[in-house]
């Protein structure tokens, strides 16, 4: 995991709004709410691959809004086979 994310996954929120960090980042999945982008995200990161959730608009109550599951760049091959396979 990229050092700036290690220790902050509990002060952190589940998807990120707006987080420059994350800008240049590979989009394998596009999700419209929380808990299906969080369930994807958290399976990427099972198996080795840095990942987050990021969107551009806070979510709504519901926890609804377009959401992103993202990958460091040199990840994306590896993380884009995996997610075919989880399909």
């Amino acid at each position: 995991m990229p050092r700036f994310l290690k220790g902050r996954a509990g002060k952190e929120p589940a998807v990120l709004v707006s987080d420059p960090r994350f800008e240049g980042w590979e989009t394998v999945g596009t999700f419209e709410d929380r808990k299906t982008a969080v369930a994807w995200r958290d399976q990427l990161r099972a198996l080795g691959v840095d990942a987050s959730c990021v969107a551009d608009r806070p979510l709504d109550q519901f926890g609804r809004g377009d959401i992103y599951v993202v990958v460091a760049p040199e990840q994306w091959s590896r993380a884009n086979e995996i997610v075919e396979n989880l399909d």
